[in-house]
């Protein structure tokens, strides 16, 4: 009989090998090699078969540079390109990058950019393998079934016992079920054309189609809200859709200052003096000379009258229900003088995509990146404190005036209003669309960041991000504290060695101890390594815990042997990669406010295992971006930028010893080998400290290769007493994470919309 291992290799139809034809951006230099001579780079795919494509389609690129490439797919159904129509091509091995998609439609055209980044690469192949959707479904369950049994036995059998698991869920239900599981087998390889885009249609669906007219007239305090905006030349068609998005306001009690920065255009011109007209809430200047836009942002602030001031740009829409979310959060909290709400963005055509769920209030990552930015709404009298806006900031004026308020504002009067309140228009040439449209915004903002920390803290270093419109700030070590590595252990030589050896030949940071906590070890190759490391090092101490396996204990054990001002909690199955990791984390932890620093941490295949923990995620926690490949930016680039975040693991972390000891260590009664960590953040985060995550400290992390997994009747025993005790502990905090939206999933760690997430009223 046929086995399940034949099915699972000839799922497919046809294979297409399309011509790429070089649209911009492109040279060639011979046969195969090319060069990206700008940030945009882009292949037009063409072939005769591409209009037959429909259903479940693979396409897989051989890509070589020497540079970090991120190539991706775009896709026409008729409508044109947009972000909400594209893919990301998945780097396998190798030189091998793939996607596996489900096209809703039979396709237009198809363009393929290999990267966002100047640079020069070769590309071997390009090939598209389309499947039939039977074919697509017999290979999923085919895959599914062979990882339940981890059998070859007849295929027959196998199919039938793992039907019996989805028959009770209907034929459409049985499908879902099986392609999430398919999906959760291969993270690295399914995307679909347009996942975001629906599914946050969904979203859209059941939170924003709704009537909220009787919520006004249930507000005791109505400020006036005077809506800035500045205008040069806008094509009359975008200015018209952003005048009218505030024209259809929920909330009544409004006013339009609109400056007009000398625009020659008469069409524009003929618009803005035709709404003049028509309503007395809208107020516009008419400037002379053209002064760029602060100085015509300052202009529209001098007509506002009202309480508080929303920005808004010339092409951008406001939802209709932005003024009244701000005016019942302002009723909320009437300490607030700052409030910025969720965006996403809107095409040409009026279409939705790209939502941007923000964090409450968080301050290293406003160092990275101006999150705030859209929408964002203050109180007049804060303007008047800061004078307005600066020129010389231009491209990222609003990132500059939102640093110099931070000097005004308490952290309690600055205010997240989760939900989409602002649609951010992506057009060609904006930095919407693409953020390396527009480079000077990058080098603004690096200069306004300059500004405002170097006045407050001269020491500080700024720096441009890995990512455009990101940064990175550096604050140099006026001293080089001994820091205490507390690494515990038992037997393992073979991933203790490469952990000690690492930290011995690529730590740049000289001045450490390392602890390791020897827990019962019985291999005698294990016991001569102690021996030699004895006999080599002199910073290196091994010290006995004769009793069972307690990883909370280790550690709080460890933390009394240390000798140090800062103590290191370093798993033995930790492997350092970048030579800068223990200053990139001393450098944070030494900073008044700043509690537990972690790491980014990789798997072997270099696919992201720590990038920060996520409160409520699988019940608990769990790790933000994980599976994630190592070079992805992650969501809105929070895989590459220094942020705060609820927790961080303890596979590789960082702290002053006086907080461990002031906090009580690690939980060695309830909590002895699972949580200890977050639950340590959590104590540091209940005193007031801010944890925090560096993707600048770089190491593997061969996860629990010495204790091995959660497998036996006893570990899962535990392992639920452990996960019962941290949600009576810590209860609703668990499900409210200041660092992640609410309205992301709590079932998996990859950033996703739940659309049918409701969450609870404050």
């Amino acid at each position: 009989m046929m086995r399940i291992k034949t099915l699972l290799f000839f799922p497919f139809l046809q294979k297409i090998k399309p011509r790429l034809l070089p649209i911009s951006g492109l040279e060639h230099i011979k046969k195969d090699e090319w060069s990206a001579i700008d940030y945009d780079p882009q292949f037009d795919v063409r072939s005769p078969f591409l209009r037959l494509l429909c259903g479940p389609v693979s396409i897989s690129v051989v890509l070589y540079s020497r540079e970090t490439l991120h190539p991706k797919l775009y896709f026409d159904f008729g409508e044109g390109f947009s972000e909400a129509r594209s893919a990301k091509l998945l780097h396998l091995e190798n030189d091998l990058y793939r996607t596996e998609i489900i096209l809703p439609a039979c396709i237009k055209r198809v363009r393929f950019d290999p990267n966002e980044a100047i640079c020069s690469f070769r590309l071997a192949s390009f090939q598209i393998r389309a499947h039939s959707k039977p074919l697509h479904i017999l290979h999923q369950f085919a895959s599914v079934a062979r990882y339940d049994h981890h059998s070859n036995a007849e295929t027959l059998r196998i199919f039938k016992k793992s039907y019996a698991r989805y028959r009770k869920h209907g034929l459409s239900g049985m499908l879902e079920r099986l392609d999430k599981e398919y999906r959760n087998l291969h993270p690295k390889k399914i995307q679909r054309a347009t996942p975001k885009h629906s599914t946050y249609m969904n979203w859209i669906k059941h939170h924003e189609e709704k009537s909220e007219t009787d919520e006004v007239t249930q507000l005791s305090r109505m400020p006036l809200i005077s809506v800035v905006m500045s205008t040069y030349n806008t094509p009359t068609h975008y200015l018209q859709k952003a005048i009218q998005s505030v024209l259809t306001q929920s909330y009544p009690h409004w006013e339009l200052c609109i400056a007009d920065d000398a625009s020659d255009n008469k069409e524009t011109l003929q618009l803005l003096r035709s709404y003049q007209k028509e309503s007395d809430k809208i107020h516009i200047q008419f400037r002379r000379e053209n002064g760029h836009i602060s100085a015509a942002s300052n202009t529209a602030l001098k007509m506002a009258q009202g309480e508080f001031i929303a920005l808004m740009d010339h092409d951008d829409m406001l939802a209709p229900h932005a003024l009244l979310e701000a005016v019942k959060a302002i009723n909320q909290y009437p300490h607030a003088k700052l409030l910025y709400s969720d965006e996403d963005k809107i095409d040409e055509k009026g279409r939705r995509y790209d939502p941007h769920f923000k964090t409450e209030w968080n301050p290293d990552l406003f160092f990275s990146q101006n999150y705030l930015s859209h929408l964002t709404i203050m109180r007049k009298e804060l303007f008047e404190q800061l004078g307005g806006f600066r020129s010389g900031y231009e491209g990222a004026q609003d990132y500059d005036l939102l640093l110099r308020s931070l000097d005004y504002l308490e952290e309690y009067e600055i205010i997240h209003i989760p939900g989409i309140l602002y649609h951010w228009r992506a057009i060609e040439g904006s930095s919407a669309l693409n953020s390396a449209e527009k480079p000077y915004t990058s080098e603004a903002g690096l200069l306004a960041l300059k500004d405002y920390l170097y006045k407050r803290y001269p020491d500080t270093e700024v720096k441009l991000g890995m990512v455009p419109n990101t940064y990175k700030v550096v604050y140099p070590l006026q001293r080089v504290p001994l820091i205490s590595l507390i690494i515990p252990t038992r037997d393992s030589y073979a991933i203790l060695h490469k952990c000690i050896q690492s930290i011995l030949e690529k730590t740049r940071y000289k001045n450490y101890e390392i602890i390791i906590i020897d827990n019962q070890t019985k291999d005698l190759k294990t016991l001569d390594y102690f021996k030699q490391l004895r006999s080599r090092y002199p910073i290196i101490r091994i010290v006995s815990y004769d009793k069972p396996f307690n990883y909370a204990a280790m550690n709080n054990f460890g933390a009394t042997q240390a000798r140090g001002e800062l103590l290191g909690l370093i798993n033995n199955d930790i492997e350092v990669i970048s030579e800068e990791w223990l200053n990139e984390m001393v450098q944070h932890a030494l900073r008044p406010g700043i509690g537990a620093v972690g790491a980014k941490l990789y798997y072997d295949d270099g696919t992201i295992q720590h990038a920060g923990v996520i409160l409520g995620i699988g019940g608990v926690a769990g790790h933000s971006h994980k599976y994630f490949h190592r070079n992805d930016d992650g969501y809105f680039s929070r895989l590459k930028i220094i942020q705060n975040l609820s927790a961080v693991t303890s596979a590789c972390l960082i702290l002053r010893k006086k907080l461990y000891l002031e906090v009580g260590g690690m939980d060695a009664v309830y909590l002895k080998v699972a949580f200890n960590d977050v639950d340590l953040c959590l104590k540091i985060r209940q005193l007031g400290y801010r944890n925090l995550w560096t993707p600048y400290a770089r190491l593997y992390h061969h996860e629990s290769l010495s204790r091995g997994a959660e497998d036996t009747k006893e570990k899962k025993i535990r392992f639920a007493r452990e996960v019962a005790f941290m949600q009576k502990k810590w209860g609703a905090q668990l499900q409210t994470d200041p660092y992640y939206s609410q309205y992301l999933t709590l079932r998996h760690e990859d950033f996703t919309i739940d659309p049918g997430h409701h969450p609870k009223k404050s």
